[in-house]
């Protein structure tokens, strides 16, 4: 995985204290605009507090990792009840001579956290695809906790900023950190019942998807990854919208675009080679839907 990201600002908030994020595609414009998405993650330093994404609460403990892997929209707060207010009123505005630092709440019990985010065009944080839920919560243990807890201390340490609004981490440390808490999350999340991971294990699904990703340039319709499936097509279309919440054909689009972006960003084919590589028979053809995706061209997309 192709990661980036930093550690952007920590936080002491006293209970009683609760907020309301900002638009991940506001803070993504202010922390990194050359990224697409972000994705946003907080490390509970100290303390106790809850995170809930469409009313679905979570609780944290000094330790443990909130990961938002599709940036949704959520409020945070603590043990006791409090008022909820904008976190954007909190962050001090730039210019910054150093990461923002945030103290909020009614002066009880302190919970600290540490927020950072990761930039990744990987398919699990495609919000298309929802392959990981629109929040986990990962309980280092051991070994593992020190761990986790000493490198988003030692990524704030050597946290710069670049110009007067972007800040930058260690992309070494940062990778690390984010790949440990969501190998950490995959080894004890329990089944899901639909996305991507339980696809992989879907007797009717996963040959489908072990044929598209195999051979994305190959002109599949849904009959003929049926028939090598050995299943019928509209058995094929049913458990692809069930559990993948999309038709296959759509998800062969997808595939596809991420498979361009890899090779616009890992190579320097051309254009019109890349689209033959993913299934089009024209250069117009894949920069349309290219387009359609990700807003701007290929060519663009490549220079950005």
């Amino acid at each position: 995985m192709q990661i980036g990201g930093a550690i952007f600002l920590h936080a002491h908030y006293t209970e009683g204290w609760a907020f309301r994020s900002v638009p991940t595609e506001d803070l993504g414009a202010m922390l990194a605009p050359q990224a697409r998405r972000i994705v946003p993650f907080h490390v509970v330093a100290g303390g106790r507090c809850w995170i809930e994404v469409d009313g679905e609460r979570h609780w944290a403990e000094a330790g443990d990792v909130i990961v938002l892997p599709y940036g949704d929209l959520h409020q945070m707060g603590g043990t006791e009840d409090a008022v909820v207010v904008e976190v954007g009123g909190l962050v001090p505005p730039p210019p910054w001579e150093q990461p923002p630092f945030i103290e909020h709440g009614a002066g009880g019990a302190l919970t600290h956290v540490v927020c950072g985010y990761i930039t990744c065009e990987d398919p699990l944080f495609d919000p298309e695809m929802r392959a990981l839920p629109p929040v986990f919560v990962v309980h280092p243990e051991g070994p593992a906790a020190q761990w986790v807890r000493a490198s988003a201390e030692l990524a704030l340490q050597q946290t710069a900023l670049v110009g007067t609004t972007r800040l930058e981490s260690p992309s070494q440390l940062v990778r690390l950190l984010f790949v440990e808490v969501l190998k950490l999350h995959l080894a004890s999340a329990p089944a899901a019942q639909r996305g991507f991971v339980r696809a992989l294990h879907d007797p009717v699904v996963a040959p489908a998807m072990a044929l598209i990703h195999r051979a994305p340039e190959t002109k599949w319709t849904v009959r003929t990854l049926a028939e090598a499936g050995n299943v019928s097509a509209s058995l094929l279309d049913e458990r692809f919208r069930a559990v993948l919440g999309m038709p296959p054909i759509r998800y062969l689009t997808t595939w596809r675009m991420h498979v361009a972006q890899d090779l616009l960003a890992s190579t320097d084919l051309g254009v019109a080679v890349i689209a033959r590589r993913v299934g089009y028979e024209s250069e117009e053809a894949f920069s349309r839907a290219f387009k359609r995706k990700h807003d701007v061209a290929p060519s663009v997309w490549r220079s950005r």
